[in-house]
Parts: C-alpha cells; structure tokens; sequence
C-alpha cells in the first residue's frame, strides 16, 4: 500500500468516534503478531478529559530535551494524520506511514482470515497498532501515549506505563463513558497499573475519590500536584504563565508554560511532576532539561494566535470545560475589546451549555459547519443554544466565515474561532494550503 491508499482504507472504516470499539482483545492480538513493538520502550500514559494532549506534549519534549528519543502519540489530528505520530517532534513521515501501516494492515487480514479476530478494527485500533510499529522501528527510548477516549478500555491501555498521568476529569463522551464524573473517572483510572507511580490532577471530589480508591487498591503511589506540589512566585506574560515549583524539596524555578491561559499551568505542574517523578527511578531528567522542555514544547489549536491585527485565534474548547477556562482567558486578556465568535460542534457535544458560557462573550457569532457527517448545523446550534446571540451571522464554510468575520472587524478586534478541534483542522488546513495566509 501506498500513502494515498492508507488514507483511503482509514477513510473506509468511518467515523473515528462512532466506529469506537472498546476493549483490549483485538489490539493484543495485532501487537502480539506484530511481534510486541509496544514493549520494545518504556512508556508514560496521560488520560484525562481536558488537557491530555498538551501535558502528552511537554513531557515528551522535556524527554526530548533530557536526551532522549521520544516517541509522542496523539488524537485527533488537525489537518494530517501524521500529526498523530511524532518522534522527537517530527511527524512520521508518508513513506513510513505507509510501511507499517500497510503491515498492521497485512496482519490484521491474516487475523481474520485465521477467525482470530472476531471484527475488523477501529480505525483507531489500527493507528495504535501503526504507531507501536513505528516507535520499534525508528528505535524510540521512550514513549508518550495520549488516551484517545476514556482510559480503561482504550487500545493504548496496553503497556505497562512507568508513570500514569490523569489531567482533571469532566463531563464529555457521557454516551459512551458515563453521565458523572465518578463513572468517567472509573474508566480514567483504568489506565493506573499495579505498583506504578500516578499523577493526578483531578478536581471533582467524586473524581479525585475514585482516583485515590484506584491507587490504593493496586498499591499505586499517588501524586496530587494541588496537594503535593508548592507553586510561587506566578506571573503573568501577556496570558503565558512563569512560575517557580518546589516538588517534595526539588525546585524548579522561571518554568514557563509554554501554551496561553492559567489552566495550562496545571498541565505543565502534571508534566514536570511526571518528569521529576521518572527521574527518580533513574532516568537522566536534570532540571535543565525541564525548563528547556517547557520552554520548546508546543501544541497547536490551543489559544493559538495566527494573526495579530485583528487578532485572530483558533481553540478547540469542544465541551464545557474547555468553554469556561477559554470564557476566563477571553475576559482576563481582551477585556474592553470587540470580539466576534466563529462556532461549530459536532452534534454529540454539550452546545446548550458551551452557548451559555461562550456567546455573551461576542458581539456576534458566525455559525459555520466542518464537511463532516457529526457537525450540527446552524439550525441544529441555534436549537440548542440556550443563550441567543445578539446577531448571528450563518456561513457554512468555515474559511469564509472567519473571512466574514475579520472583515467585519477592525484592527484592534478580536476574532476568535472555537467549539470543535475539527473546525481549528479545517482553518489550519486553509491557512496551510494558501501562501497569503488567513
């Protein structure tokens, strides 16, 4: 197979979401006929409901930057699937995509043909198993894996991870995970192991219970950043913040977060707690490396700013969470400024609640739709909604309706695009595709 054609049969198994299939059996049985790639490195697993791909992301390269060569897996992608495959911050590239993926596609027929797999799998079972392969052959030291959704169940929950982090555990993928947060945290917790360090920085009592009772049970050490860790000295730099941290007597000072808003210093507190906490079983982690970490990690579609006048800024705040940090960040650095809102969701999503949280902030709102089968039209937003904008401005096409949308505002303005990872991929794709930018 070639590039072109993975992509082909990935787009065949449909909806990454939907087509989910939880369970461990299947991708055991690839990896085991693949040889075991997953355990040719140790790893460190994040789960969580917010903020797993950018604490994924620091770590990673705070391990880079310690020496090491670092496997990073994510989800989703914003525009290109490589995305979700990175050794030492490099996307896998299209040939070695397409190499191993073709094998685990090989594999997996042979598996069935054999009835020794009882379905075909998901298409995120078959980039896992994709990933796997690649870190083995590209002879990674370390692995960093991003749950795709819940934990427990999830098919990168198959390793025996040397550190587990739990960012803080909320109210999403309530179908498929649970309607409270002690439901969602039980599958969260299922990627803690037996005797093996967790960080946790769950906020929700039922949460942080359910937690504590997991690590307890599977004699797990248990790290709580809110009650472990001591933060001072905490400014901030046009909503990027710099603190000093003290980790059980360690000090870590002028660390820097590399992502916009207060929220992401809990992300990086879980990274560098997971980092200091590796350290201590040995890996060469110096302080330097974790500043310098911090300082070159990066994790696109979050607060991320691609044009300064009017200020435009792109955000995945997909569930309400997300919409409340992004609502505190909005107020705190463009307070007296005109903003307009760009939206979309997908269907499944909380947009009742996130409409209350977010459209007050705008002047007005511009409801676009990604071209994917989930995404609610502006009908469907409309209805849910239950905060009405004060004007609304409906344009299907996200490009032009962010076009809409800084036309309409003047330099000091700010436009802001959010509500779903899937439209930050389709105005990132747009910006890529076109040399004059947005």
């Amino acid at each position: 197979m070639n590039y072109t054609e993975c992509l082909a049969y990935l787009a065949e198994l449909g909806n990454e979401v939907r087509g989910m299939k939880f369970g461990l059996e299947a991708i055991e049985s690839i990896l085991a006929s693949l040889g075991h790639p997953e355990r040719a490195c140790p790893s460190a697993i994040v789960a969580g409901t917010n903020g797993k791909g950018s604490t994924s992301a620091i770590l990673a390269s705070i391990l880079e930057q310690a020496g090491y060569r670092t496997g990073l897996y994510t989800s989703p992608h914003l525009v290109r699937v490589n995305e979700r495959i990175r050794v030492n911050g490099r996307e896998i590239s299209d040939e070695d995509f397409a190499r191993s993926f073709a094998e685990v596609r090989q594999t997996v027929d042979r598996l069935l043909g054999e009835k020794s797999l009882a379905h075909r799998p998901s298409f995120f079972e078959y980039l896992t198993a994709t990933a796997f392969l690649h870190f083995a052959r590209a002879r990674a030291d370390f692995v960093v894996l991003e749950v795709g959704m819940g934990g427990r169940l999830d098919a990168t929950n198959v390793t025996e991870p040397r550190v587990a982090v739990i960012t803080n555990v909320d109210l999403d993928h309530m179908e498929f995970l649970g309607s409270t947060h002690r439901a969602i945290a039980e599958e969260k917790a299922g990627v803690i192991k037996p005797r093996r360090p967790v960080v946790s920085c769950c906020e929700h009592d039922d949460a942080v219970e359910v937690v504590r009772r997991r690590a307890a049970a599977l004699e797990a050490e248990l790290l709580e950043p809110a009650r472990f860790a001591a933060l001072s000295n905490v400014r901030s730099l046009g909503g990027r913040y710099v603190f000093d941290l003290a980790l059980n007597g360690d000090r870590f000072f002028d660390l820097a977060s590399p992502l916009a808003g207060e929220f992401q210093m809990k992300n990086a507190m879980a990274a560098v707690t997971a980092a200091w906490r590796l350290a201590q079983q040995g890996y060469r982690i110096p302080p330097p490396a974790i500043v310098a970490g911090l300082r070159k990690a990066s994790w696109p579609g979050r607060l991320q700013v691609v044009r300064e006048r009017p200020l435009i800024v792109l955000d995945g705040a997909h569930n309400p969470a997300a919409a409340r940090e992004l609502r505190a960040y909005a107020r705190e650095q463009w307070a007296g400024r005109r903003l307009r809102l760009v939206y979309a969701s997908m269907r499944d999503k909380a947009m009742g609640e996130i409409s209350e949280i977010l459209f007050p902030l705008a002047d007005e709102v511009y409801l676009t739709r990604p071209a994917l089968a989930r995404a609610a039209t502006a009908e469907e937003v409309l209805a849910a909604a239950r905060c009405q904008p004060r004007r609304v401005v409906v344009e299907p096409e996200p490009a032009r309706a962010l076009e809409d949308a800084c036309q309409a505002s003047s330099s000091d303005d700010v436009v802001l695009a959010c509500g779903s990872l899937f439209l930050v991929g389709a105005l990132l794709s747009e910006t890529r595709s076109c040399s004059a930018g947005l």
